[in-house]
């Protein structure tokens, strides 16, 4: 209903502006920064003043003055502010009839067709395969799975990758930690050939008592610490590496059996996330595919051969950002290379027109470089890549400011770490009050520490810095997930004592009472969604819904809803209304709704 009402008053004005001498004219109305100054404002006045040689507020006057006597039904009034905006008040009637379509929509109110019959390819998180999944790929998912839900509430048809860096130094780390400090024997060999024939005396995950990527952590962390200790056994992981390049099978059998158990436990925490991928991408498969882009750059006259063999962009004149290295002189590739490979894939297999990497800050240069590398070489338009950054997630320090997480200095905390201490406080919350069996604590406790982590990180720009605290992001009353749950819930409480029926019919009002600041904030889903897809940054509808929360609440601290009065059925219509919108934002967000707390 609120779309086409505004596409009425837009096609109103536009109309009005032609008449007046704008040729073309854009129309905007936008939500009105405060109630006092209406529902929607537009700034069409102050945009063709100089076009038609008038004053802004002169202009607004006019088009004020049009629309009072055009008739249209559902507006109230307009108003001229200065320097020159019209204010567009909407009828009583023409805003309650949006709870109409909020309920004929359901599950699908907010989606829309922006892109419509567009094919997207989302890469996010792709995990390092020789640890577990920490606080910043906990982040990178999210910010990844969060655009991928906006892209297909907005007619997208999506395919959510990744890519795993199986092969290297970091990986052969991995597999020495894990050949050398998981025997059973401190006396058996060290020796891949040895533990392919015998590999029952080594440990498994489950007789350490591990989760497999916990197991593969402490693997690393062991090969880690001799590799930097041991010039001999540098010398050995060196060989690993080289041996693996050589298709040693001992060698790789070791390698898989090590790569087995860290994809079992990344599979694990995304499971509990509720995340996945619809494709998967492994570095060893493609590393070497980089090498034939370059050489027909090369072959084009794209790229610049060096005196010592190294081969160079030739991007700096014609996209104004620096060149890079793309073969080394030795001949190896670079991640760059092997990008090249892979996004020409993407985009012949998934037959892509939009392709998205959700990677840090610190790459923002490496993505300019590879989209015009990619544009040079005919792969695709700069336009159809983007990269989205992301900012630093740290925990609060013992002073309450920002710690920044690094895993090279061993500060980096286990997402599933901090889900299950924030579990832990909820739960002990729900004993200390005394609710629920034990089983149902279990359940809530999980799909509520979930839901708080989730908005926790959700809430802001994904290019601002996250600090995590876990206090805070189990707060019922502050600018939480756990807010909105607790706000969702009392609206199904309060339907549930009405008989779990919501009226189809009511009286509407004539005119709004304690409830138009609220009513008027339901008029503004839509456009929240909108610009969440424009921006691909779900931030803006968990800000949404932390207002709609918070004006819901005032208004019920005020009303009873379940009065017996003739408002009654108008007031429940309103309450399914608002628990609609803040079930469909949350699951947009990828948080599932409970029921009780």
């Amino acid at each position: 209903m609120i779309k086409e009402t505004l596409h009425e008053l837009q096609t109103e004005i536009a109309k009005w502006l032609e008449s007046v001498g704008v040729t073309e004219p854009v129309v905007v109305l936008e939500r009105a920064v405060a109630a006092e100054f209406g529902d929607y404002s537009t700034n069409v006045a102050m945009r063709y003043a100089k076009t038609l040689k008038q004053s802004p507020f002169e202009l607004a006057e006019k088009l004020v003055a049009h629309l009072n006597e055009s008739g249209i039904e559902v507006l109230a009034r307009a108003e001229a502010a200065q320097p020159g905006f019209v204010n567009i008040h909407l009828t009583v009637a023409a805003k309650i009839a949006h709870f109409r379509t909020i309920r004929v929509a359901s599950d699908t109110f907010g989606h829309n067709t922006t892109h419509q019959r567009e094919k997207w390819v989302i890469e996010h998180t792709s995990p390092n395969p020789n640890k577990a999944m920490h606080l910043g790929h906990l982040l990178n998912n999210l910010i990844g799975m969060g655009i991928v839900r906006l892209l297909k509430a907005s007619g997208a048809e999506v395919v959510s990758d990744a890519v795993y860096n199986n092969r290297g130094i970091a990986i052969a780390k991995a597999m020495y930690g894990y050949l050398v400090h998981m025997k059973k024997e401190a006396n058996l060999p060290t020796d891949s050939v040895y533990w392919n024939e015998h590999q029952s005396e080594w440990y498994t995950p489950a007789e350490k008592n591990l989760r497999p990527d916990l197991f593969i952590t402490e693997c690393y962390r062991l090969g880690e610490k001799d590799f930097s200790d041991s010039p001999e056994v540098e010398a050995m992981v060196r060989q690993m590496v080289v041996d693996w390049e050589a298709k040693d099978a001992p060698t790789w059998k070791l390698w898989e059996k090590t790569l087995e158990y860290a994809y079992a436990g990344i599979d694990m925490t995304l499971q509990r996330l509720g995340s996945h991928w619809d494709s998967v991408w492994y570095e060893h498969e493609h590393y070497q595919k980089g090498k034939d882009y370059v050489q027909e750059g090369l072959n084009k006259g794209i790229f610049t051969k060096l005196v010592d063999g190294a081969v160079l962009t030739n991007i700096e004149e014609a996209y104004g950002i620096s060149d890079t290295i793309l073969l080394k002189k030795d001949g190896t590739s670079l991640y760059i290379t092997q990008d090249l490979a892979l996004t020409d894939q993407k985009k012949k297999q998934f037959n892509a027109d939009k392709l998205v990497w959700v990677v840090g800050s610190e790459q923002t240069l490496a993505f300019r470089q590879l989209f015009a590398v990619c544009e040079q070489l005919g792969i695709g338009a700069v336009i159809d890549f983007t990269h989205i950054s992301y900012g630093y997630v740290g925990l609060r320090d013992e002073n309450g400011a920002f710690k920044k997480m690094s895993s090279r200095e061993g500060t980096a905390v286990l997402a599933d770490d901090v889900i299950d201490a924030v579990k832990a406080t909820i739960n002990d919350r729900f004993v200390a009050e005394e609710k629920h069996d034990e089983a149902t604590r279990e359940n809530l406790s999980e799909t509520l520490a979930i839901a708080a982590v989730k908005f926790a990180f959700l809430k802001s720009d994904s290019k601002q810095n996250v600090l995590f605290d876990i206090e805070q992001s189990v707060d019922v009353q502050g600018d939480s997930g756990m807010y909105v749950m607790y706000t969702y819930v009392r609206t199904q409480s309060i339907l549930r004592k009405a008989g779990g029926v919501v009226p189809t019919e009511f009286v509407v009002p004539e005119a709004l009472e304690a409830e138009a600041s609220l009513v008027r904030t339901l008029l503004y889903y839509e456009s929240v969604v909108q610009k969440s897809v424009d921006d691909l940054s779900v931030h803006h509808v968990a800000q949404y819904l932390l207002e709609l929360s918070s004006e819901f609440n005032s208004w019920y601290a005020k009303e009873t809803v379940l009065d017996g009065s003739e408002r009654e059925a108008y007031k429940l219509v309103l309450v399914d209304a608002v628990a609609a919108t803040l079930h469909n934002g949350l699951s947009l967000l990828g948080i599932q709704t409970v029921n009780e707390m």
